[in-house]
């Protein structure tokens, strides 16, 4: 395992048993977020980055019971607090790293990563595999709960040029990856960009 993906565990690991409780008010957000995704009874799904599965729920709700969830990540305690509270039974679970996923290509409709660009280690190769695993035509979504300079001031930072998820920053590195950029939201109350997987 990279260095990248040891740091990535190991804050997930350590902050997974109190991730819902610090969080508790984000599930409209998590519903809104997979509203815009447009999907449809039967459509399969993937949840990049699932965490503590919080997603999956709306995930599930959209797709129905003919439906395909996912949620893949690479952190076994977050899975595990997704099955503590009750999530796996809206998806199927994965021990996985989204930067190299085993899943056949053009196996999703849809994927959808929460908080997920600012983990990759390399964002631009990374978004290519997730591109890999949904079908043409497919969307994504890259989601937040708050928005970028909310994120910044929760976390004591300053928002830089170089943050990846700026319009200016994701546009490019979605397209290079395979996605085309369909719509960007930045407001204190969330962010998320949607794309397009290109043919």
């Amino acid at each position: 395992m990279s260095d990248d993906h040891t740091r990535v565990q190991e804050f997930f690991t350590a902050r997974a048993a109190d991730w819902d409780k610090k969080f508790p008010n984000d599930g409209p957000a998590y519903a809104a977020a997979v509203a815009e995704l447009g999907l449809r009874p039967g459509d399969r799904v993937l949840d990049a980055g699932c965490g503590t599965g919080r997603a999956l729920p709306p995930l599930r709700a959209a797709v129905g019971p003919s439906g395909l969830v996912v949620g893949a990540d690479l952190t076994p305690a977050m899975l595990h607090e997704a099955v503590r509270g009750g999530r796996d039974r809206d998806g199927r679970l994965l021990l996985a790293d989204v930067t190299a996923l085993p899943l056949r290509s053009a196996a999703f409709d849809a994927a959808f990563g929460a908080g997920l660009v600012a983990h990759l280690p390399d964002p631009a190769e990374n978004l290519r595999e997730l591109a890999r695993v949904v079908q043409p035509g497919g969307t994504l979504a890259l989601f937040h709960p708050i928005g970028r300079a909310a994120l910044a001031a929760r976390q004591g930072r300053r928002i830089t040029p170089d943050d990846l998820r700026a319009e200016a920053n994701l546009r490019p590195l979605l397209a290079g990856s395979g996605w085309h950029m369909t719509s960007y939201v930045d407001e204190d109350a969330r962010f998320l960009a949607l794309a397009v997987r290109e043919a």
